[in-house]
C-alpha cells in the first residue's frame, strides 16, 4: 500500500493490523483487498485469537508456555493446565475467564476484541486511523472539541439545524463553561472564538 508521502502505507500495514487484531495476516490481506470475512463460529474466533496473542507475547518476551501459563495462573486464578489448554487454542476459556484475558492481554475492545467477526476487528482499528487521516477540519463539530480540548461527546442531531448553527450552539456553550478571557486560570488566553471579535 504505497502513498506519495509513505505516512498512510505505514498506518495501513497488514502485518501490524494483524497485530493489533490477533488476526492472520492473510485474513487481514484479504479484507483489505475487499475480500469476505472468513466463516468460523465464534468459539473458532476465541481459541484463534487467544493463540495468537499468546504467541506473540511468547515471542516478545522470548519466554515458555510454561511461564505464560504460570503467569495467567498467578493473575487470573486459573490452573496451570487449563490456562496451557487456552492458550495453545485447544480449549474455549469460560466468559468469566475471556473478560480476565482482556485485561491479561491489554486488548481494547472488551470481551468482542476476540469474538467479533473478522471485518467487524479489523474495522475496529481502522476507524480511528481513518478519524486521523480525516482530521478535524473536515467536521466543525470535532473541530471546536479539538479547540476546546474536548476529548468526547455523544452528540445526536436530527437535521434540524445546519452545520453552522450546531458550531454556533456549540461554540457557545463550550465558551459559557471554559474560563472567561482575561481570566487569570484562562488557558486559552489570547485565543481568539468565533464569536469574540475584537470590537
Amino acid at each position: 500500500m504505497d502513498t506519495e508521502d509513505g505516512k498512510q502505507s505505514h498506518l495501513l500495514d497488514p502485518r501490524e493490523l494483524a497485530a493489533k487484531t490477533a488476526l492472520p495476516e492473510k485474513t487481514v490481506r484479504s479484507l483489505l483487498g475487499g475480500g469476505g470475512a472468513p466463516d468460523d463460529s465464534v468459539n473458532d474466533r476465541v481459541r484463534a485469537r487467544i493463540k495468537l496473542l499468546a504467541t506473540a507475547r511468547l515471542d516478545r518476551t522470548r519466554t515458555r508456555m510454561s511461564d505464560l501459563a504460570a503467569e495467567i495462573h498467578e493473575q487470573v486464578g486459573v490452573s496451570e493446565y487449563w490456562a496451557r489448554q487456552v492458550c495453545d487454542g485447544k480449549k474455549v476459556p469460560s466468559v468469566e475467564l475471556l473478560h480476565s484475558l482482556v485485561d491479561f492481554f491489554q486488548v481494547d475492545g472488551g470481551e468482542a476484541f476476540f469474538t467479533a467477526p473478522a471485518d467487524e476487528a479489523l474495522n475496529r482499528v481502522l476507524l480511528p486511523v481513518l478519524r486521523r487521516l480525516e482530521g478535524p477540519e473536515s467536521d466543525p463539530v470535532l473541530a471546536l472539541m479539538e479547540k476546546f480540548g474536548v476529548r468526547s461527546a455523544d452528540l445526536r442531531t436530527d437535521g434540524s439545524m445546519t452545520r453552522d448553527q450546531l458550531e454556533r450552539v456549540l461554540g457557545g456553550v463550550l465558551r459559557s463553561v471554559l474560563p472567561q478571557k482575561g481570566d487569570p486560570d484562562d488557558e486559552y488566553q489570547g485565543h481568539e472564538t468565533p464569536d469574540r471579535r475584537p470590537g
